[in-house]
């Protein structure tokens, strides 16, 4: 038997270009998330041994699951302001662009103390709500036109759902596979 390389380990999801393809790219990513989760004991999940996201920085399972919420949690946020025609400070108010691994931190700080259930639930309403939003929007105001600089607001999502949650699962497979977890 042969081991398979890391780049083709996993089915590599096309880019989804309409409200269809977003909904399967969500549901599909955040189940086979779910499934990597599963257990991994409350213990195991709050001990820091996973890649972080900041260079050089190890990060626990709890705090890779804060950082997906903590920007499930600004998707919906940037959605209900532009609803409101209220300003939308991306990525978040107090932090730009170039500085993700301090908003990641504030992410880990927010959900500080959130145990691996607590987040875990947390982390499913917020999908549940964005897959709601989602399905109210038409293809057209999906990707039909910017939202966010030349960004539809499709991709935006995408961006801050699906693709994390493809490389949460990365993160989760190799730390589990080093702790013979799998």
């Amino acid at each position: 038997m042969h081991q398979k390389n890391n780049i083709h380990q996993y089915q590599i999801m096309a880019v989804p270009r309409n409200k269809e393809e977003l909904l399967s790219a969500i549901r599909t990513t955040y189940q086979k998330l779910k499934v990597d989760l599963a257990g991994i004991s409350e213990d195991q999940a709050q001990v820091p041994e996973l890649e972080g996201h900041a260079k050089d920085t190890k990060m626990t399972v709890v705090n890779l699951l804060s950082y997906l919420c903590g920007w499930a949690e600004l998707v919906l946020k940037w959605q209900e302001r532009k609803e409101l025609a209220l300003p939308v400070d991306f990525p978040e108010t107090g932090y730009k662009w170039n500085e993700l691994g301090k908003l990641a931190q504030k992410f880990y700080k927010d959900y500080e103390g959130d145990s691996l259930e607590t987040i875990s639930g947390k982390l499913e309403q917020a999908v549940q709500r964005i897959l709601s939003v989602v399905e109210g929007k038409s293809n057209e105001a999906l990707y039909g036109i910017a939202w966010y600089d030349k960004w539809t607001m499709g991709r935006m999502i995408q961006f801050n759902t699906s693709s994390p949650y493809t490389n949460a699962r990365g993160r989760i497979r190799k730390w589990k596979k080093e702790m013979k977890l799998m």
